[in-house]
């Protein structure tokens, strides 16, 4: 079973897929692998699976590392929007710090951002932030961080771009308790670079390749990490859990 489909940026297309006997056909505004009800795989399974493994890892090492969080047809679709949105000028140089002492610094981080909103979400985003509920829901129930909501953008790091080492907990507020990294890129090898190096220990630093669906996450307060320069484009959804200000 596998699509031949690919998501049209609205996440309106026709999904094709295949099984041994036959090749349906559907029009559908939410995505999905196969019928649940032929006992195959849903858009919502692979979401379950995922944030089960994000949980356990979480409560067990305290970071997560889980290929495949979002199916590829979602991936493809949230890139296209991110770059749709970028060649229309919507991006902005990354900056650093809160509030009015926000200050851009291309020294420490070179990308373009784009902040999400989850009250008018454009169609692509849809199932990105129904996949986030149910991950936020999954780790209240699970580990008892206390999530209240989450807060994120695209991040886009042309070739060459980078974010020095930095931890995502501000000095004079702890509402992000968990940071969380979605990558949105294609065919992605080591010989790309852009590693998130991920430093867990003293002397134990994890370099994780952005392969588009992967889910990094990570207390915020706990871990330092790096964007390491890519020779290629790299793409990304980043943002944090809060717990109540």
């Amino acid at each position: 079973m596998y699509f031949d489909g690919r998501l049209h940026p609205a996440a309106c297309s026709i999904i094709r897929w295949q099984t041994v006997s036959k090749v349906q056909e559907r029009s559908c505004t939410v995505p999905f692998i196969a019928d649940e009800s032929e006992g195959e795989v849903t858009f919502a399974n692979v979401v379950d699976s995922a944030v089960a493994r994000v949980c356990t890892a979480i409560a067990d090492a305290r970071f997560a590392i889980v290929p495949d969080f979002l199916p590829a047809p979602v991936v493809a679709s949230l890139a296209a929007e991110a770059r749709r949105r970028d060649a229309s000028g919507e991006f902005r140089a990354a900056r650093i710090g809160r509030g009015k002492d926000r200050v851009q610094r291309s020294d420490i981080r070179s990308d373009r951002t784009l902040w999400l909103d989850e009250y008018s979400p454009a169609p692509a985003e849809r199932l990105l932030w129904s996949a986030l509920e149910t991950l936020r829901v999954g780790l209240n129930e699970s580990t008892y961080l206390g999530l209240f909501a989450f807060e994120g953008h695209y991040a886009l790091y042309p070739p060459g771009a980078f974010y020095r080492r930095h931890r995502d907990c501000l000095r004079d507020d702890d509402a992000r308790v968990l940071s969380c990294v979605i990558y949105l890129n294609e065919a992605w090898t080591a010989a790309d670079g852009g590693a998130l190096r991920l430093h867990v220990s003293a002397g134990d630093a994890r370099d994780i390749l952005p392969d588009g669906g992967t889910l990094v996450c990570f207390l915020a307060d706990r871990y330092d990490h790096e964007v390491l320069p890519a020779t290629r484009e790299r793409l990304a959804v980043t943002g944090w859990f809060r717990r109540r200000s």
